[in-house]
């Protein structure tokens, strides 16, 4: 009997001294060769196979596992899965789980959180719609048939009105987007935890934040403005046609300076809410996270935002051709240089489909932005081990070590 530990290699001198248990070559058949050499009859190369399975009459030996017929170790199979206590697996994700991810969170907390992007839509747009009736100038008309510099007096007239239009309604719909994005952000971090929230509890927690949130918002704004008017302002104020060229050029600048800078600050929310840094610290922190990413972060944003203006789309066309009909309005009257004169009908039929549009974007992208933060933190940080602590799951203790 062998007293060594371990498993003893096929062929190996037993330690008990019996000999005849010692494999040794076959003698030569045909008397050449001398005693001990193996047959000349050997089979030819690569045609070795592994032992088959032996018979199964009495007395065999049942076969051992991992060879023939025998069940299979685990570790000859794919990693185990990883852990999935709510919306997401506790990995870093692919383009399709976060957006999955950001649906399955609102459809297991819908109550919570379409209810609330629904409250806040509703008050939105009765704002936009009284504002747009009684305080907004309406459009003004552009003369086809204008050239020269009527024509350009007119363009710059309209742009100007357009722009006065868009200010208010603009700031409305960013602070809707913020009350929106701070409240859905702690659900989804809830989600991915796998726990129960309430409307109650969500806005208590994402309450505090609400103002520096806010702050994050217009110092962006403030930066994006700057940036342009540092592109456009030199061309402007030459005011000829080689500074017409130059304000192009600065334009065509300040929008590749805008993009990236977006791209790079769009984690900034998520780790002013979840982390409760400060606006500048978040910024850095969104900046921090992005690099190495920031072509990934771009594609799932474009196809986030492609995805929201689909969805805009085929929700106004229809309700926009409901409102034509029941306000009476021309549609060449909507399309051309006349500004149109609409009515209420008209006001609340869109205002309707507006409402339905924002109730489903506004959760959804603030849903997007805050598992594309916690991927990266899962990427960067090993976010996912301290999120399976938070979750309770087991195996997952304090000396769990970090990848």
């Amino acid at each position: 009997m062998n007293d060594s530990p371990g498993w003893a290699s096929p062929g190996s001198a037993p330690s008990d001294g019996k000999e005849k248990a010692i494999p040794r070559p076959s003698d030569p058949q045909d008397g050449s060769g001398p005693t001990g050499q193996w047959s000349p009859e050997q089979p030819p190369p690569g045609q070795w196979s592994p032992p088959s399975n032996p018979g199964s009459g009495p007395g065999t030996r049942p076969p051992a596992p991992g060879w023939g017929g025998g069940p299979q170790r685990q570790g000859w199979a794919g990693p185990p899965p990883a852990a999935k206590p709510g919306v997401i697996p506790l990995r870093p994700l692919s383009l399709g789980e976060i957006l999955d991810g950001s649906v399955s969170a609102l459809r297991a907390h819908w109550r919570t959180a379409l209810g609330f992007s629904l409250t806040v839509s509703v008050i939105t747009q009765i704002a936009v719609i009284l504002m747009q009736r009684y305080l907004l100038p309406e459009a003004t008309s552009i003369d086809p048939n204008a050239t020269g510099a009527e024509a350009l007096r007119q363009t710059a007239d309209s742009a100007r009105s357009t722009l006065i239009s868009l200010a208010p309604v603009s700031l409305l719909s960013m602070i809707a987007t913020l009350f929106t994005a701070s409240v859905v952000t702690v659900i989804i971090s809830r989600s991915v935890l796998g726990r129960p929230t309430t409307l109650a509890d969500s806005w208590a927690e994402a309450r505090p934040r609400v103002l520096p949130l806010l702050g994050l918002t217009v110092l962006v704004a403030v930066i994006m403005a700057a940036i342009m008017a540092v592109g456009i302002g030199p061309g402007l104020l030459l005011g000829s046609e080689a500074g017409a060229a130059l304000a192009f050029l600065g334009f065509a600048a300040a929008c590749v300076v805008m993009l990236w800078l977006n791209v790079s600050f769009a984690l900034a929310a998520p780790a002013l809410m979840l982390e409760r840094q400060s606006i500048v610290a978040a910024l850095r922190r969104s900046a921090k996270l992005v690099r190495g990413a920031w072509w990934r972060t771009f594609g799932i944003l474009a196809l986030t935002y492609l995805l929201t203006f689909l969805l805009t789309f085929l929700v106004s066309i229809p309700f926009t051709a409901i409102a034509v009909i029941a306000d009476g309005t021309e549609v060449s009257d909507l399309f051309g240089g006349t500004a149109p004169s609409v009515g209420w009908p008209f006001l609340i039929v869109t205002g309707i489909g507006e409402v339905i549009v924002s109730t489903l974007i506004y959760p959804f992208v603030a849903g997007v932005m805050a598992l594309l933060y916690m991927d990266q933190r899962i990427r960067r940080e090993a976010l996912d081990l301290d999120l399976a602590r938070a979750a309770g799951l087991p195996g997952y203790g304090d000396n769990t070590p970090r990848s």
